[in-house]
C-alpha cells in the first residue's frame, strides 16, 4: 500500500522527552509527476501545478514519521493504525485539491445591444440555456462551462476591439459573430488565437476553420432566385445596404443579381445607408427611386432596422408592387417595428421562429421556462452550436483546437433542435437546410412558411 506525501511533514506536537523518532536508513522512493497541460485557445489552463511534488511512499515507511510510544507503554495494532490513517488522510487532501479541473470557456459574440439587440439577446440566451443544462449534469468531461460575452453591437467598428477583449479572457471556442461585416474583421483573429469558431455569419468570405449551422449566402441566393423566377418577375429592383456594415447584404444581393441576370431578368440597384445615418424622409425617397424603375418586385437586401423603414415607405406610397425581404430581416423586431399589417405586405427569405420548428419543441419548452418568454429565430441555432462544441469535446476527450475542429467537421446526421446536422468537411457548411423557406407574417405576428410560394 502506498500513500501520497506532498511537501514537508510536521512532527506531532508531543513532549520531546517522550519522543523517539524511528531512523530510516532506506531512502524514500520519489516519483515526480509533471502536470498535464492542455491548450485551450489563446491561454493555457493547468490541471495540476508542476511545482507540486508527489511522493508515493510505502505505508511501512510512513511510520518513520510517527513517534515511538513512551518507554514501557504497549500500543495495540489498532492504536498504531489510527494515527497512521489520520496522517495519510491529511497528506492526500492537498493533492485532491490541486487536481481540481479548470472550466471550459465558451464565448458568444453577438449584437447584444444596439439596433439589432432583440436578435443578439436571443442568441445569448440560446448559449446560456445550453450551458446551464450541461453544467447541471456535471459539465463536460467533469469541467464546468463558463460564458464569455462579446457585444459588438452589430457594428464592424467594434469588431477588432471586441475580439481582443474576448481573446484576453482565454476562451476555448466561440459561437459567433453574427454580422458578416464584423466576422470579416475578427474571425481571422479568433482563428489565429486558436479559438474554435462556430460562426453565425453568412458572407462566404467569412468561411475558414470551424463550422456554421446557419445558411450561407451561396446557399440562400439560389433559393431566392428560384422563388422570384417562379413568380415570373422580369424586372427586379434591389435596395441594398452597401455601407461598412453591409458585407452580408451586399454579398447576397450580388449573388442574386448574377443568378437573375443569367436568366434574362433585368436587375436595377439602389444603394441605401443604415438607419443611424438616414435623415428624415430618406427611405421614402429611396423607395420612390426604386419604384421609378417600374419593377415587378422590390427586393430589400438589408438588416431588419432598415427593412422596417422600407416596408413602411412602400405601404405609405400606396403602390401595389410586391416586396421581398432578405434573410437579415427575419427578426421579431421587424414585426414590432413595422406592425403586423405592414409586415404582411412583404414576403421573406429565412427561417421560421423556433416556436414554428417541429424539431425545436424541447428547446422552446426549456427556453420559456428559463427566460419567461418565447424564443426568436436564431437562439435555437446558438443553442445547437454550443451543444455541437460540447459533443466534439466529449468525443475527443479534449479541448485541443485541432482535434475539436476535425471532430466538428465529421458531424453527420447528428440530432439537433434545428433538425439533423451534417457538416460538409470541405468548407464547414451545413449540408442540408430543411428550415430555409419563403416566409410570411401571419395575423399573430409570427413568421410562418408561405404556402403560396
Amino acid at each position: 500500500m502506498y500513500v501520497a506525501v506532498t511537501g514537508r511533514v510536521a512532527a506531532p506536537a508531543m513532549a520531546s522527552s517522550t519522543i523517539a523518532w524511528a531512523r530510516c536508513s532506506r531512502p524514500t522512493p520519489v516519483f515526480q509527476r509533471q502536470s498535464r497541460r492542455e491548450a485551450t485557445g489563446s491561454s493555457t489552463f493547468i490541471e495540476q501545478s508542476s511545482r507540486i511534488k508527489r511522493r508515493l511512499v510505502p505505508v511501512s515507511w510512513v511510520s518513520c514519521f510517527l513517534p515511538s510510544p513512551p518507554e514501557g507503554v504497549h500500543m495495540s495494532r489498532l492504536s498504531r493504525l489510527i494515527p497512521l490513517a489520520a496522517l495519510a488522510l491529511l497528506l492526500i487532501v492537498p493533492v485532491a485539491h490541486a487536481a481540481k479541473k479548470p472550466p471550459i470557456r465558451l464565448a458568444i459574440e453577438a449584437p447584444i445591444t444596439g439596433p439589432q439587440a432583440s436578435n443578439g439577446i436571443d442568441m445569448l440566451r440560446g448559449v446560456q440555456l445550453a450551458v446551464r443544462q450541461v453544467n447541471a449534469k456535471g459539465g463536460v468531461l467533469g469541467r464546468k462551462v463558463v460564458i464569455v460575452r462579446g457585444d459588438d453591437k452589430g457594428d464592424s467598428a467594434n469588431a477588432v476591439a471586441v475580439a481582443e477583449d474576448v481573446i484576453a479572457e482565454g476562451p476555448d471556442a466561440i459561437v459567433g459573430p453574427y454580422n458578416s461585416s464584423v466576422g470579416l474583421l475578427n474571425l481571422p483573429l479568433y482563428r489565429k488565437a486558436r479559438v474554435v469558431p462556430i460562426w453565425l455569419t453568412s458572407n462566404t468570405n467569412t468561411q475558414g476553420q470551424g463550422i456554421t449551422l446557419q445558411p450561407m449566402n451561396s446557399q440562400v441566393a439560389p433559393q431566392e432566385a428560384k422563388f422570384l423566377l417562379g413568380k415570373g418577375y422580369q424586372k427586379v429592383t434591389i435596395l441594398v445596404d452597401t455601407t461598412a456594415n453591409g458585407a452580408y447584404t451586399k454579398g447576397i444581393a450580388t449573388r442574386l443579381r448574377r443568378l437573375l441576370e443569367d436568366k434574362g431578368v433585368t436587375v436595377n440597384w439602389v444603394q441605401i445607408v443604415e438607419t443611424a445615418d438616414a435623415p428624415p424622409g430618406y427611405y421614402a425617397a429611396k423607395v420612390a427611386e426604386a419604384l421609378a424603375t417600374s419593377p415587378d418586385v422590390i427586393y430589400s437586401s438589408t438588416y431588419f432596422p432598415e427593412g422596417v423603414e422600407i416596408a413602411k415607405a412602400i405601404v405609405a406610397d400606396g403602390t401595389s408592387t410586391p416586396c421581398h425581404m432578405s434573410l437579415g430581416n427575419i427578426d421579431a423586431g421587424f414585426v414590432s417595428g413595422a406592425g403586423i399589417p405592414t409586415s404582411q405586405r412583404c414576403t421573406f427569405t429565412g427561417v421560421p421562429e423556433a416556436t414554428k420548428l417541429s424539431s425545436a419543441k424541447r428547446f422552446v419548452k426549456d427556453y420559456r421556462k428559463a427566460f419567461k418568454t418565447d424564443p426568436g429565430v436564431w437562439g435555437v441555432f446558438t443553442y445547437d452550436s454550443a451543444n455541437a462544441y460540447f459533443r466534439a469535446v466529449r468525443r475527443t476527450h479534449s479541448t485541443n483546437y485541432t482535434k475539436v475542429l476535425k471532430e466538428l467537421r465529421k458531424m453527420k446526421n447528428v440530432p439537433g433542435q434545428t433538425g439533423k446536422i451534417t457538416i460538409d468537411p470541405k468548407n464547414g457548411y451545413r449540408k442540408t437546410l430543411p428550415f430555409l423557406a419563403v416566409l410570411r407574417v401571419n395575423s399573430a405576428g409570427d413568421f410562418v412558411v408561405n404556402t403560396g410560394s
